[in-house]
């Protein structure tokens, strides 16, 4: 069962997420090593995959960098729930296929090592641990769609797949 792992303070910057001294790969298992360790020098010894992140205002803010959400996602994190999160930040969880959570009640309610089940699509969690749910706002489908197809890129590319294949059969029944 994932586990949360509880950083209550607001503004938990990029450079805290992967310093920039790190930012020469793009590897996410490289950038995994170092995910949080500005923030908590333990991070990576703690999670597991599918473990939960949970913060309070303003996550991701700072240096716009793609990054962050590939040491997040690398170190296995499951996902972010944060009170509110930076808008690149947010934009780039979704273009790089990361499902993220805004939920104003979370980091209150939800406590470090609490065990959390999340229904995506409904915009619920389950805090195993003490046995409340916390509703949130799903992503818009359209966002959700893009985090299915893992990412921005994939979903333009599986989009334009199907487009060539309906013209394709549109251009054969003409003939």
């Amino acid at each position: 069962m994932p586990k949360a792992h509880v950083y209550r303070r607001d503004h938990i910057n990029t450079d805290e997420i992967i310093p920039a001294r790190y930012l020469n790969t793009d590897d996410q298992a490289e950038l995994a090593k170092h995910c949080l360790e500005d923030l908590d020098p333990d991070f990576v010894n703690k999670v597991k995959p599918g473990d939960i992140v949970i913060a309070g205002e303003d996550f991701g803010c700072g240096s716009s960098r793609e990054h962050a959400v590939w040491a997040i996602r690398g170190a296995g994190i499951q996902t972010v729930i944060a009170k509110s999160f930076a808008r690149i930040f947010y934009r780039n969880a979704i273009n790089g296929g990361f499902y993220i959570i805004e939920s104003p009640d979370a980091a209150e309610k939800i406590s470090d090592g609490d065990e959390l089940e999340i229904d995506y699509k409904a915009g619920l969690i389950k805090n195993k641990t003490s046995g409340i749910s916390i509703k949130f706002n799903p992503l818009p489908d359209f966002a959700r769609q893009i985090v299915q197809d893992g990412g921005l890129l994939n979903h333009i590319l599986k989009k334009s797949k199907h487009s060539s294949k309906k013209e394709s059969r549109r251009c054969t029944k003409s003939q």
